[in-house]
């Protein structure tokens, strides 16, 4: 039975919430300032965390889908999963007061942001989990280095140590701020559930992180004028993800560019540096995550 709907208040933000379906954003302005849109009016937005519901099938599958883009896991059934353990979790949308406009019934549907946690380790006999697993263990055996695939492979086929799936996924111009009470949240609703005898009680997390690199084989020639011999830069669609990634005990990446991720749009010039979406996999002791979080509150604040 789905529990009552909850809502978590967050602070007011001026952000253009340029949702168009793929994830995408023309804005990539600091979090502080005020964002103008097209038609150059600021958009004050209210955000709130509530509760999966049903009403919000299609916002979280699209996120699913800008975090998984092609890969065989079927994210439908992965999002009625998450809807169906609505007592863990938060979506991210609009404040009520916001929602009274003429476009009142399609902006209470819109998701704006998905924290959550799965257990992977738990009821492999739904398919979705499977697959999960199944793409992990791929994944890891194509891209991690000896030691990750190791890991990795002993945590899915040895379930002695829990593993969550950790989502944390929005839309680029969200700011990150936002993650913290989210994942404070998620912290004490696992902590009710698991006192209920509910599997939410993990050894360990993984966290599928996007991020985005310049091509240097297109910028090769500048580089050698600069003679700039810095590593490439790196940018985080979650800049929180990066702290979450410091405190991993194994990672590995690859690069998803043949699967046409669109989470970085925007006008470029011609003398922009073209950058290469990568998903990076990182596996963090579940009992680091509190201090994860601190860290994300001093720095981002």
């Amino acid at each position: 039975m789905a529990a009552p709907v909850k809502k978590r208040d967050f602070e007011k933000r001026s952000k253009e919430l340029d949702n168009d379906g793929d994830g995408s954003s023309s804005s990539n302005e600091d979090d502080s300032q005020d964002v103008i849109n097209e038609q150059g009016m600021e958009i004050q937005v209210d955000f709130e965390g509530r509760n999966p519901q049903d009403p919000d099938f299609h916002g979280i599958k699209t996120l699913l889908t800008q975090l998984f883009l092609k890969a065989h896991v079927d994210l439908g059934s992965l999002t009625d999963l998450i809807i169906t353990q609505n007592y863990v979790g938060s979506v991210v949308k609009q404040s009520e007061d916001l929602e009274e406009s003429d476009d009142e019934e399609s902006n209470a549907n819109d998701v704006f942001g998905i924290t959550t946690v799965v257990n992977i380790s738990d009821r492999q006999n739904v398919p979705c989990i499977q697959q999960l697993r199944e793409l992990l263990k791929q994944l890891a055996s194509e891209h991690a280095t000896d030691q990750a695939n190791a890991m990795v492979k002993n945590l899915l086929e040895n379930d002695s140590a829990p593993l969550g799936l950790l989502i944390n996924e929005r839309f680029v111009n969200i700011p990150p701020q936002i993650s913290v009470p989210l994942l404070e949240n998620l912290i004490s609703e696992m902590r009710r559930s698991c006192s209920k005898k509910m599997p939410f009680d993990f050894a360990y997390y993984v966290l599928i992180c996007k991020l985005y690199k310049i091509d240097e084989t297109k910028t090769q020639t500048k580089k050698s004028k600069q003679k700039n011999t810095e590593d490439p830069n790196i940018i985080w669609s979650n800049p929180e993800e990066e702290i979450f990634a410091e405190e991993a005990s194994v990672s590995f990446e690859f690069s998803v560019q043949k699967e046409s991720d669109s989470g970085l749009s925007g006008q470029w010039n011609e003398s922009d540096s073209e950058m290469i979406p990568f998903r990076r996999v990182i596996i963090f002791e579940a009992s680091k995550l509190l201090s994860i979080i601190s860290k994300i509150k001093s720095q981002l604040s």
